[in-house]
């Protein structure tokens, strides 16, 4: 039984952002890479795709989507299943931290701009 602890989870800290891996290829899971996002208030995301489904399942607070260019709020209780391909950007316009699970498929890679697809390392 692959118990996965989250006091033994690696995290990955950008200005704002911190991505807590719960499941992923360096932990043991074949499948699908789950992550914990927290974005803190007034963090202005950063747009890129991703190159299979990405799910978010909103746990704490809201967040601004932009999604090829339409935006809506994805708050606390609800998800977002976001397109391979698809431009994303998640912001946080609120007073209150931000919280979300996040689930990609393994071999699932990121895309900014126009540079090469890349593993994110909270989901490698």
């Amino acid at each position: 039984m692959p118990l996965l602890l989250r006091a033994e989870s690696p995290t990955f800290d950008l200005p704002g952002i911190c991505f807590t891996t719960l499941s992923s290829p360096s932990r043991g899971a074949r499948e699908n890479s789950v992550w914990e996002v927290t974005v803190a208030p007034g963090v202005t995301g950063s747009p890129h795709r991703v190159t299979r489904e990405e799910t978010f399942v909103a746990l704490q607070g809201a967040a601004v989507i932009e999604l090829d260019g339409l935006r809506c709020e994805l708050v606390a209780g609800n998800a977002l299943v976001v397109e391979a391909g698809q431009t994303l950007a998640l912001s946080n316009s609120g007073t209150q931290a931000f919280r979300a699970l996040a689930i990609l498929p393994v071999g699932g890679q990121a895309v900014v701009e126009d540079k090469p697809p890349f593993t994110p390392p909270w989901a490698a």
